[in-house]
């Protein structure tokens, strides 16, 4: 059964480096599930980044904005998987749906975490999953957003209870929440 860290913290608090640093602490194939769009240019520039990061250092980047269960499975191969990020991860979903002029719920948000738990505990591998803390901060001032919160924290308490492990980044520093 696949070992599952999940790492969360607020922008800019060292999430995405001390996430890679840990897979590159393991041996074998690493695959890096990436769920960002490249929606604007300075989101290319980050993601050029993240690549740039990674060059050299033996990755496989598969690209997963919405279907990250088809992600892990494509990577089965690999030892270590970096999915970064969830946060990103349920915007794309909350969109992809509003544009069918649907709406997912804080219950099928959870669902479709836990069936990405499931496939990913079908192999044998160490699993790392990056994602935003928002629920510190302000209560948001319009309902799209306060949606995309509880949304996210839903996605966030689902994925933290199934995992083996749980650090919260803040200011570049881990806390273990949970595990070694």
């Amino acid at each position: 059964m696949s070992h599952l860290i999940y790492i969360s913290g607020g922008c800019r608090s060292g999430k995405s480096s001390y996430a890679q640093k840990l897979a590159e602490s393991h041996s074998g194939k690493r695959a890096y599930l990436a769920t960002c769009p490249p929606i604007d240019r300075e989101m290319e520039q980050r993601i050029s980044l993240h690549q740039q990061q990674r060059t050299d250092r033996e990755w496989v980047t598969i690209e997963a904005p919405l279907d990250l269960a088809d992600a892990v499975e494509q990577a089965s191969h690999c030892d270590i998987l970096l999915i970064d990020c969830l946060t990103l991860w349920i915007n794309n979903l909350i969109y992809e749906a509003e544009k069918q002029g649907n709406l997912l719920t804080e219950q099928m948000i959870s669902e479709q975490c836990t069936e990405l738990v499931n496939v990913c505990r079908k192999g044998k591998q160490t699993i790392i999953f990056v994602t935003n803390e928002l629920g510190m901060g302000l209560v948001p001032a319009d309902s799209v957003s306060r949606h995309y919160r509880d949304c996210l924290g839903r996605c966030n308490q689902t994925i933290a209870s199934f995992a083996d492990e749980a650090t919260f980044m803040v200011s570049g520093i881990p806390l273990t929440l949970k595990g070694v």
